[in-house]
């Protein structure tokens, strides 16, 4: 594959998808993740493999959309793409194993569960790796994938819609932290609820506003 394309213009189009397959690659899929920087909740990778004949008119980097977009586009991704899948890592494996690594592995985990299996990936910035050695479907990794390719958009889109949906179910056990409204990330009212109640079971432990937190607070758990 040739190098990104130059960001300073970025325009999400099927260009890179279509370069993989003049190379010979039949089936090429896109891999984004969800929540790396948020403070709770798990992080969301997402996988997708789009049709080139069938056009989903507005997919684009999931920053860039309102919610109600991305929840419109997400539907029609769904129901338009070859396949895809939404994978969760725990906050409690993001702990363990760093948020990149975790981020990796909820890509991989993702795209192994895809069916057809693609023969081609794009990652947003993200080299694939397992056992210490490259992942056996070739990839390539992209800065500025999410605005760049469509179906690293499309993949952007599915895990940020899940994960928001996962946000808003942790708001009703834990309400005090305003997850409807920051969605889990660093903001004001965020740190300063930690400030307060200190962190719940669902904070990532290793990140260091939830360090700071964690004493002489006992970790809050959700009512039964």
């Amino acid at each position: 594959m040739p190098r990104s394309p130059n960001p300073v213009e970025l325009r999400c189009t099927l260009e890179l998808e279509s370069l993989a397959m003049t190379q010979g690659y039949r089936i090429v899929a896109g891999c984004d993740e969800a929540g790396r920087g948020a403070l709770i909740g798990p992080l969301y990778a997402a996988a997708v493999i789009l049709d080139p004949a069938i056009s989903i008119p507005g997919v684009n980097d999931s920053k860039k959309l309102t919610a109600r977009r991305r929840e419109l586009l997400a539907e029609e991704i769904r129901a338009k793409a070859v396949a895809w899948r939404v994978v969760s890592v725990t906050a409690e494996e993001v702990d363990a194993i760093n948020v990149y690594e975790a981020s990796r592995q909820g890509m991989l985990r993702a795209l192994k569960a895809l069916i057809p299996a693609p023969d081609f990936i794009l990652t947003d910035a993200m080299p694939l790796r397992e056992n210490g050695v490259d992942f056996r479907i070739p990839h390539h990794a992209i800065i500025h994938g999410d605005a760049l390719s469509v179906s690293i958009a499309a993949a952007s889109i599915l895990a940020k819609v899940d994960r928001d949906a996962h946000m808003a179910k942790l708001h009703v056990a834990f309400p005090q932290y305003g997850l409807a409204r920051n969605k889990g990330y660093g903001t004001r009212d965020h740190l300063n609820a930690l400030a307060r109640f200190g962190p719940c079971s669902e904070h990532r432990k290793t990140y260091q506003p939830v360090k700071d937190c964690l004493l002489p607070f006992s970790t809050a758990v959700a009512p039964v």
